[in-house]
C-alpha cells in the first residue's frame, strides 16, 4: 500500500494489523481518484471507516486542506496516526476513535460541510444508505462535494438517496465503487 499521486507520491503506508480490516487496493484507490479528481485545490474530507487512512491520506496528498479520520478500532486509529506522521500530515488531520453514526452526529454539531466523504465500511455490516440519508439531512456535504462508497459488487445502491444522485458506479472484481453528488439544482 502506498500513496498513488500528489505531494507524497510513493510513500508506503502500513496496513492495520490483523484480519479485521480490508484495505482499499492501490488499483481501486487510483481509479477512485481518477473519477473524482484527480487533484483538488483545498476542501475538507471525511474518511469515515478509515482503516489505515489510505483514502484520506491520498486526498491530502492530492490537495485537500484537511481530513477527519474515524474508525472504531484502536489498532486502526494507531495505524492512521502512524501513517499520517510518516507523511507529515498530522497538522492537517484529526483522528477519532468512534463508530460511524456517532461520528456523523459529532461533526453535524460542529456544522462542518465536507468536499469529500469516503465510506468504506466492512462489507458484512453495510449501512451506506442510512449514513447517506443522515449526511443529506444534515447537509454534511458541500454543494460541489462527493461521496465515495466502496462496497461489495453484489450490493447495488439506489440511483438516488434523497437529493444525492449516483453519478458513477464502477465494478472491480468483487469491489464496487458508487459515487454520489447533490442533484442538479
Amino acid at each position: 500500500m502506498r500513496v498513488i499521486s500528489g505531494t507524497h507520491k510513493g510513500v508506503s503506508l502500513k496496513a492495520v494489523p490483523g484480519q479485521n480490516t480490508r484495505p482499499t487496493t492501490d488499483k481501486v484507490k487510483e481509479s477512485i481518484f481518477n473519477m473524482i479528481g484527480p487533484y483538488f485545490s483545498g476542501g475538507i474530507g471525511l474518511d469515515l471507516f478509515a482503516g489505515s487512512g489510505g483514502l484520506g491520506i491520498e486526498a491530502l496528498s492530492r490537495g485537500f486542506e484537511k481530513v477527519l479520520f474515524v474508525d472504531r478500532e484502536m489498532k486502526a486509529v494507531q495505524t492512521i496516526k502512524g501513517n499520517l506522521a510518516s507523511c507529515g500530515f498530522t497538522d492537517r488531520s484529526e483522528v477519532y476513535r468512534n463508530d460511524a453514526e456517532r461520528a456523523l452526529k459529532a461533526v453535524s454539531k460542529r456544522e462542518l460541510a465536507f468536499h469529500g466523504i469516503f465510506l468504506d465500511p466492512p462489507y458484512k455490516k453495510q449501512q451506506l444508505e442510512k449514513l447517506m440519508h443522515y449526511i443529506e439531512e444534515k447537509r454534511l456535504l458541500d454543494n460541489q462535494g462527493f461521496i465515495v462508497c466502496e462496497h461489495s459488487s453484489n450490493i447495488s445502491l439506489p440511483e438516488a438517496v434523497g437529493r444525492l444522485d449516483q453519478v458513477r458506479m464502477e465494478t472491480y472484481g468483487m469491489i464496487r465503487v458508487s459515487i454520489y453528488k447533490w442533484l442538479s439544482q
